[in-house]
């Protein structure tokens, strides 16, 4: 896509998990940061972890913030897994999101992308326009898999870069 910089962005309070089933936003944080600080094409940003006027944290609201910071010097996208995009439809203010950047979806195991114009198509067929598919290699990782891998005392080698798998074990 030839992105000049990649931002990365934790997720304050997301509003589709209660706040006991995911690790607090300063630890996500600083896990971002370790796991991207060796490539100098990526950044993170605390603006979820920040905002502090409200108790959930949504998607639109964060892209609203970028779209008024980059103020049409840039072209937005949305990088997702294949998961999130077919839930899109239930995301805030959705239209608004879907006009005012595009998403690219990485497909991800389990996943399947078949039902995307079907699903999004029918309700918004204007926005499989701005919704590009990216084929990646197959790893069934996540985050529920890696803490109950923690959890239960075992090994996450490979599964995080190093320093974040250190973070987590301190």
């Amino acid at each position: 896509f030839g992105l000049d910089e990649v931002i990365f962005v934790p997720s304050g309070q997301p509003p589709h998990k209660e706040a006991r089933d995911v690790t607090t936003p300063e630890h996500r944080y600083l896990m971002t940061v370790l796991a991207t600080i060796t490539n100098p094409y990526f950044n993170v940003s605390r603006v979820e972890i920040d905002r502090t006027q409200a108790k959930r944290t949504y998607t639109i609201e964060t892209i609203r913030f970028f779209h008024r910071y980059y103020a049409g010097k840039a072209n937005l996208y949305f990088i997702t897994g294949a998961d999130a995009i077919l839930e899109i439809l239930t995301w805030k203010d959705y239209h608004e999101l879907l006009s005012i950047c595009s998403f690219i979806a990485a497909t991800r195991p389990g996943y399947s992308l078949s039902k995307l114009e079907e699903t999004i198509g029918a309700v918004c067929p204007e926005a499989l326009c701005n919704i590009y598919v990216v084929e990646i290699p197959a790893m069934a990782i996540s985050s529920t898999f890696i803490r109950s891998r923690v959890s239960e005392g075992k090994s996450i080698k490979y599964l995080t870069p190093e320093a974040v798998t250190q973070y987590i074990l301190k």
